[in-house]
């Protein structure tokens, strides 16, 4: 089974992240593509999943009625002294378009709970001193869904406290497969990259080779 990615994801056409529905994003029921409509009670949650958990966990999630997305990228794994490309979830992580109610179902009294778990936001403290679960924005979700789903194999985690960033600037790409992806110039294996970073994820996404003339400044 493929990915389920039923969030929505951008048409070449299309701007904005309100009612379009990007190639891929399908129920992993139907096959449909699912429209996503935002809503003042949900947020997009961060759910942590033990490994090879993960699609089973999304599939619980449309069963429920509610929206998912697994960002797959490309890993190399080695077997019987062999190089493998596979796609694998970033960070095992599911991305669920939620209330509170229904991310505290699906962590905590769901069948699938024992392989689910949030995760938290190191960055802050809630009223309790604990680190809150995370979630990410609507403006996060469209980057991360943007760079993820065309299945590029150079698109790949990136520690951003490792990174050489060209300048602080923020830069949107104008044309290509990564058309509409935001972030800071890099060098990657001595290419120039966008770098998408999510925030409270400690890490980022690497698109492939950019030109630079399809990059374009944005102002803050």
């Amino acid at each position: 089974m493929n990915a389920l990615n039923n969030a929505s994801i951008l048409e070449p056409t299309c701007k904005g992240f309100t009612s379009f529905s990007f190639p891929e994003a399908k129920s992993s029921q139907t096959g449909a593509s699912v429209n996503y409509a935002p809503s003042p009670d949900k947020n997009w949650y961060v759910l942590r999943t033990l490994y090879g958990h993960a699609q089973q966990v999304a599939d619980m999630v449309v069963d429920k009625g509610d929206y998912a997305y697994l960002a797959m990228i490309w890993k190399d794994e080695w077997r019987e002294g062999k190089r493998h490309r596979v796609l694998r979830p970033l960070m095992n992580l599911l991305f669920a378009y939620v209330t509170k109610q229904q991310a505290e179902y699906y962590v905590k009294e769901s069948a699938e709970s024992r392989f689910t778990t949030y995760y938290y936001d190191h960055f802050h403290i809630d009223a309790t001193g604990f680190n809150p679960p995370l979630t990410v924005s609507s403006k996060s979700m469209e980057l991360l869904i943007r760079t993820t789903a065309i299945r590029d194999p150079h698109v790949m985690e990136v520690d951003m406290q490792k990174c050489r960033f060209v300048s602080d600037d923020l830069v949107r790409v104008t044309y290509g497969p990564f058309e509409g992806v935001e972030g800071r110039v890099a060098r990657i294996h001595r290419q120039t990259c966008v770098v998408v970073y999510i925030e409270g994820l400690q890490t980022g996404l690497t698109t492939a080779y950019i030109p630079p003339y399809y990059l374009e400044k944005v102002n803050k």
